[in-house]
């Protein structure tokens, strides 16, 4: 009987799953990675699985558009999580173009993309300003 309940809340739930297991690879990604370009991508899959959360929730069985007709009973669901989302996914594309224009920059001044390897080059160069008395 418990073997039956669980294989039913998993199947009936698989997009609460889903979101769960991109959230985390997304978070594993994002924390385990040194390369920026990685914790990019990192953050676009945690990104995407917040925003499987909210349309998920938003989700009515058997709802249909929000367009009125004549028949009263009509389910419909709700627009504003899908709209909220539209507009996370503008944002969302908007701050990954600024996230890789930044590593762009960062390689220029840097010849690299890679975190630790940035961090050494920093402590490098603050060594050195300490030892000639100039401040960064």
């Amino acid at each position: 009987m418990l073997d039956a309940i669980s294989t039913d809340l998993i199947v009936s739930h698989y997009n609460y799953w889903m979101t769960i297991i991109l959230m985390m690879v997304g978070l594993y990604v994002v924390v385990s990675r040194g390369n920026l370009v990685k914790k990019i991508v990192g953050l676009n899959l945690f990104q995407t699985s917040v925003f499987m959360l909210y349309i998920s929730m938003g989700k009515i069985l058997g709802g249909t558009a929000p367009i009125l007709t004549d028949n009263p009973d009509e389910v419909y669901s709700n627009p504003l999580p899908h709209v909220l989302i539209l507009t996370a996914i503008v944002v969302g594309v908007a701050t990954t173009a600024l996230g890789l224009a930044l590593i762009v920059r960062i390689r220029e001044q840097y010849n690299t993309i890679e975190e630790d390897e940035i961090f050494e080059i920093e402590l490098k160069l603050a060594a050195q300003a300490s030892k000639t008395g100039e401040a960064r």
